[in-house]
Order: structure tokens, then C-alpha cells, then sequence
């Protein structure tokens, strides 16, 4: 008698906890069916800090993780071009997410932030706006510059080139035989738009002066308050157009980021870190992909921005140069 209730028992207690592995695993696929996949948002270095922000907001009001990478916008474009999967695509540029819709590989491009350009100098060096060509051409200063065709923030120091050789004929052959390009691969705790300023400039003492974004001088100062940061001159100015497209088979609420990003919500933080607003920006044209045929006009910004500047916590340059010290 006893050996049959000892057996009655033992099926019990494997019954029951066969029911609770079952249960167990039907909450766990109930669990993840309704966890909505992860979006993947590949965006421009030095978009680090704001997008990694946004996503974060992002993900606490609509419970959809997402996963950023950053990496100079040429590079992505062509890790997207040959395969890689993303949701959303930030440049710093157009071109490279205007050669992604081309390519039939995105979407429609929007402008959503602009970004000037700001000369970042090394103690070692006297800069202000006046005598900012001067020093650029002086042969005794190390001039460094981002990748052209890889980094649109090299790209944006060509333009400064061609723009002071219209004012000083030659200076362009000049500039450009003089520039340091940075390719070197940064130490881990300076991969980030500010900590690459100071690695280059203060650590390595690769160059003295450095064209990059007013976004990347304000997180450059943080890290070391001697740098000096110096406005370009009317006749050098250059600002950078970011564009935003959603990748071909991205998920729908891939579509929902992009339109986050746009959103005036998501503008008060790009503001926050100094970008300006695409209702600042000059529109772009985009071409259709070859693939559908013809070129349209398909750029205008979706959403009517609220002026943000004046609520926001902008951060302000605590050193910017205009005269002689």
C-alpha cells in the first residue's frame, strides 16, 4: 500500500510540474510576442549625445527599445550598402542618405538639424575670426581636418578651402596640401565627438587648429576649458544640413523614430546640444531611386516646428573668440 501511494505521488508532483514548465513557457512567448522588436538607429558620430538621448526618451514613452550606432556617415552608408541592416539613417550630411535613396535602399530624406561649423584651436595658438585665414595658411600651424568622402565634416573643410580661395587665390592648392587628415583609430574613453577634439589637439598634438561642429566644440570645452573656439568669418562660413531617412523593409515603427526625431519633442533635445532646427535649414531636392525613374521635389519638413530655442537648456560656448585677446 505503501509503495502505491509513494507512486501516486511521484506522478503527482510530476504532473504538476509539467503543468508549471508549461505555463511557464507560454508566459514567456506571450512575453515576447508582445515586446515590439528592437530598432536599429545608425547615425553620425556627432550625433552621439542627442540621438542616444532621444532614443532613450523614445523607448520610456512608447516601450520600444532601440539600438543606436555611431560612426562617421560615410562609413555607415556603405555598411548599409552592402548589407547591413538598419531601421533609420541620421547623417551628417545629405549626400550619403540622398545615395541610399538612390539606390532604392531608403526612403524619402528630410533635413532635421543644422550644424555650423566652428575653427577649434589648441592653446599654442593666438586664433580669432580676423586672423583665422592667416593662421589657417600660416606654415609653422598644423591644420587637421576629418576624412573628406568618408566623414561629411572633412567635406565641410574642403568647402572652407574652396570658399578662402575665392577671397586669397591659391589658397585652396594651399589648405589642402597642408591638411592633416585624421584616419588614426582613437583610444576607447575618446571615441566620442568631444574626446576626439582633445585627443587630436591636446594628447596626440596632431594639429593646432581644427574646422569641426559647434555641437562637437561645446562637448570638446566640457572635457578641456583651455581650448579656444572661434566663429569663421562671414565669407568662410559653413553649415552642415543633417539628413534623416528610413531604411527599405525597416519595421513601421521605424517610421514613428524618424517622426520622433522631427517632432518638437525631439528637437528641445537636439537643441539642447547646439544643433539648430530644420526650420532654420534651407530645403533640399531629392532625387527619386533610379530604380522608380525621374527626379522630384520630395523634401519639405513634415511637422511645423515650435520655436524651442527660448524653452530649451541650450548650452552656450564659454569661450568663443571675435577679436584679439
Amino acid at each position: 500500500m505503501k509503495k502505491y501511494l509513494l507512486a501516486v505521488s511521484l506522478i503527482t508532483c510530476a504532473f504538476n510540474v509539467c503543468l508549471t514548465n508549461q505555463s511557464l513557457a507560454l508566459t514567456l512567448t506571450n512575453s515576447s510576442q508582445s515586446q515590439p522588436p528592437t530598432l536599429t538607429l545608425y547615425a553620425a558620430g556627432s550625433l552621439r549625445g542627442a540621438l542616444s538621448e532621444v532614443a532613450n526618451v523614445f523607448t520610456q514613452q512608447y516601450g520600444i527599445p532601440v539600438k543606436t550606432e555611431f560612426a562617421s556617415s560615410g562609413s555607415l552608408r556603405e555598411r548599409l550598402e552592402n548589407g547591413e541592416q538598419a531601421d533609420v539613417f541620421a547623417s551628417a550630411d545629405t549626400g550619403n542618405a540622398i545615395a541610399l535613396n538612390q539606390k532604392n535602399l531608403s526612403g524619402q530624406v528630410e533635413i532635421f538639424a543644422g550644424n555650423p561649423l566652428y575653427a577649434i584651436a589648441s592653446p599654442r595658438v593666438s586664433l580669432t575670426t580676423d586672423n583665422l585665414l592667416d593662421q589657417f595658411l600660416n606654415p609653422d600651424v598644423k591644420l587637421g581636418i576629418a576624412q573628406p568622402g568618408r566623414d561629411p565634416l572633412g567635406d565641410y573643410a574642403i568647402e572652407i578651402f574652396r570658399k578662402a580661395d575665392q577671397i586669397r587665390p591659391g589658397s585652396f592648392e594651399q589648405l589642402n596640401a597642408k591638411a592633416i587628415r585624421f584616419t588614426g583609430s582613437l583610444p576607447p574613453e575618446r571615441n566620442s565627438p568631444g574626446g576626439s577634439i582633445v585627443y587630436y589637439l591636446e594628447e596626440a598634438q596632431q594639429a593646432d587648429i581644427y574646422p569641426v561642429y559647434y555641437t562637437s566644440a561645446l562637448a570638446a570645452l566640457e572635457l578641456s576649458p583651455n581650448l579656444q573656439v572661434v566663429k569663421l568669418p562671414d565669407n568662410l562660413a559653413v553649415k552642415g544640413d543633417y539628413g534623416l531617412t528610413v531604411l527599405k523593409d525597416a519595421s513601421p515603427n521605424g517610421a514613428k523614430l524618424a517622426e520622433y526625431i522631427l517632432s518638437p519633442a525631439g528637437q528641445q533635445i537636439l537643441a539642447k546640444y547646439g544643433f539648430s532646427s530644420p526650420s532654420s535649414t534651407r530645403s533640399t531636392s531629392v532625387p527619386e531611386s533610379h530604380n522608380l525613374g525621374g527626379i522630384i521635389l520630395a523634401v519639405g519638413i513634415a511637422l511645423v516646428l515650435k520655436k524651442t530655442s527660448a524653452s530649451s537648456k541650450k548650452r552656450t560656448i564659454r569661450k568663443v573668440t571675435t577679436c584679439c585677446h
